[in-house]
């Protein structure tokens, strides 16, 4: 799935240049083409439901731990940003940025390890822009709506006092994210100093979640998996340089 979305976004964004480099244009207008590049912030708005212990060495089971929780902590990365206008209001982006780990911390009787374990989070998004005011004003707020996937890549447990807690000494563990379609919400602003260059902010907001799971193993061999679902739900705050042609 990850090799296939790449190649669609791959795509994409090569449609967006052949056109860009067929229509250049010195405007926010019909035709031009955005290159950005800047600062992301991401701040989830996170929770969790508590773990639930599902299986103990191959036997099902339904042992919910009250109290348990986790939450996600915020990063940062360099986001870059391609947006094209196929009219002088509509225009089309793709965000993506550099994929940094994401913390997980665990809450309420979690809360004594701290981070417990984190992932590496892919969420490249394509989103339909609608910009307000005439082509060659300076500023021009937007807002638009689209979508994006979201999978994870080397997710681990990090804590060793977690894992000894939980599983006994000698205990190992590992863990799994789910991959999930997510709307997006984007509202932000640009202003243009010359026929090519702009100073860009937008806010970013992706409704995602994850179903998150637990395996551990005792020293003796015996297994226990559990879940949980934790709500990312991060606004994305992105501060950018663009260039126009």
């Amino acid at each position: 799935m990850r090799k296939r979305w790449g190649s669609t976004l791959s795509l994409v964004l090569f449609i967006i240049l052949i056109v860009s480099i067929e229509h250049s244009a010195h405007a926010q207008s019909a035709g031009s083409t955005t290159i950005s590049l800047g600062w992301a912030h991401i701040s989830p708005v996170s929770s969790s439901d508590p773990l639930t212990i599902t299986s103990i060495g191959g036997q099902p089971a339904n042992m919910t731990q009250p109290g348990t929780g986790s939450v996600a902590l915020s990063s940062d990365t360099v986001g870059m940003l391609l947006e094209h206008y196929f009219t002088d209001h509509i225009g089309v982006a793709t965000l993506a940025g550099f994929p940094v780990y994401l913390n997980l911390e665990g809450t309420g009787t979690f809360a004594k390890y701290g981070v417990i374990g984190k992932g590496r989070p892919w969420a490249p998004q394509v989103i339909l822009t609608y910009h307000l005011f005439s082509a060659e004003s300076k500023f021009r707020p937007f807002a638009g709506v689209g979508v994006s996937y979201t999978w994870f890549t080397n997710a681990h447990v990090t804590n060793t006092a977690f894992i000894t807690q939980s599983f006994g000494p000698g205990g190992s563990a590992s863990a799994s994210a789910s991959s999930s379609w997510n709307p997006v919400f984007a509202a932000g602003a640009n202003y243009r100093f010359s026929k090519h260059w702009m100073a860009g902010f937008s806010l970013l907001y992706i409704p995602a979640s994850t179903n998150l799971t637990l395996t551990g193993r005792t020293a003796t061999g015996t297994e226990i998996v559990s879940k949980t679902t934790v709500r990312l739900r991060p606004i994305i705050t992105f501060v950018n340089a663009s260039y126009v042609f």
